[in-house]
């Protein structure tokens, strides 16, 4: 135990900001958790000084849009201190809300992130050139090209975009993986690539009408997409080759996108048909390389002033369905995953510590997150 032999704790000892920057250097979010078990002096200094929800912050910066946190169980909303008594529990569900938020970010990632397209900013030749085709990983289907592709342009500096629905209102995103369509069948197979690509991330405008999507209207041009959509995140442009294969795009850092929408703006055109002489943009398939947040976790997008309330649902779901087991527990990870008759928080704390939870004697000061 990290005590001073005259009773004053190590974090005394050490000081508030010296062991805020100790503990802030903590990259796994389990370490946070087991730091919060140790006393309860250790988690009030956790919980007090927000730590959990730093943690987030540091992981994906976009948080910061985050105004507030709604534990639905209970629906506080609001960030206002009414009292003590009031800061308190603001604290405390703060804690539990970032605190398993961070948890979850430390899973597995996957290619399918897309849910479904949902517009172009052109279509040639529609449905036969739809963007619905770029979700097939194949470029022909029953003996039939299987892509979507832009409006001609003379001018080559003309840019095109694809829209994407991810499958959660929060997803992680690392890569992006985009194919260029080569034209099989006309004299010299070309490709018709992009000069470069960008991507941006973001949400529909508030109120979010439904069924208000212009998926694959080939009216749909570029400033009328533009005004659907507010976009949190914007990357870097990246070159794309004139290359007839998947062209993976890893991301500077993992992005987190906040209402679930994709955009991939193609920048620059290269290929001139040969028939009409105009520039194409022509795009085979694209993936998605990232991780939904838990199925207990959604967003409130108030305005388009660009604050959102994270809203965590901690009981009432299947704990499988939310609980990323940590590594080390083998045979014991099913045993503790199944059991739907404790709380999230508290399946989490016996996760990550495992057996040195029971063996403690002092239970009081073992957290429920």
């Amino acid at each position: 135990m990290p005590v001073m032999g005259d009773g004053n704790d190590f974090i005394h000892w050490l000081g508030h900001d010296m062991s805020i920057k100790i503990l802030m250097c903590l990259e796994d979010p389990s370490d946070l958790v087991r730091v919060s078990a140790v006393s309860r002096l250790w988690r009030q200094f956790v919980v007090e000084n927000g730590l959990s929800k730093q943690l987030c912050l540091r992981m994906l910066p976009e948080m910061s849009s985050f105004a507030g946190a709604i534990e639905i169980n209970n629906m506080i909303e609001t960030e206002e201190v009414q009292s003590n008594d009031m800061e308190r529990k603001i604290l405390e569900k703060n804690h539990r809300v970032y605190a398993y938020l961070a948890q979850g970010l430390a899973s597995s990632m996957r290619t399918a992130c897309i849910a479904r397209a949902i517009s172009a900013s052109s279509t040639d030749n529609y449905p036969e050139e739809t963007i619905e085709n770029t979700l097939d990983p194949r470029d022909r289907i029953r003996h039939s090209a299987s892509y979507w592709s832009s409006e001609g342009e003379m001018d080559p500096s003309i840019p095109e975009s694809l829209v994407y629905k991810l499958i959660a209102n929060l997803c992680v995103v690392t890569e992006i993986h985009v194919q260029p369509f080569q034209a099989y069948f006309q004299f010299g197979h070309p490709i018709y690539s992009a000069k470069a690509v960008r991507f941006r991330m973001g949400h529909q405008k508030y109120p979010m009408e439904r069924g208000g999507d212009a998926a694959n209207d080939p009216a749909a041009g570029f400033d009328s997409l533009e005004d659907q959509y507010i976009w949190t995140y914007t990357s870097p442009e990246f070159p794309m080759a004139q290359e007839n294969r998947l062209q993976k795009f890893k991301l500077p850092e993992p992005a987190l996108c906040i209402g679930g929408i994709l955009q991939i703006e193609l920048l620059g055109r290269v290929q001139k048909q040969e028939m009409d002489g105009l520039y194409y943009i022509c795009v085979s398939h694209v993936q998605v390389v990232g991780r939904p947040l838990s199925e207990a976790f959604d967003v409130e997008i108030h305005d388009p002033s660009g604050k959102f309330t994270l809203k965590y649902l901690h009981r009432g779901y299947q704990c499988q369905s939310l609980v990323v087991a940590p590594e080390g527990l083998g045979a014991d990870t099913a045993s503790w995953i199944q059991s739907g008759d404790r709380s999230i928080e508290q399946m989490i704390i016996e996760g990550f510590l495992g057996a040195a939870a029971e063996d403690d004697s002092d239970d009081d000061y073992l957290p429920t997150l």
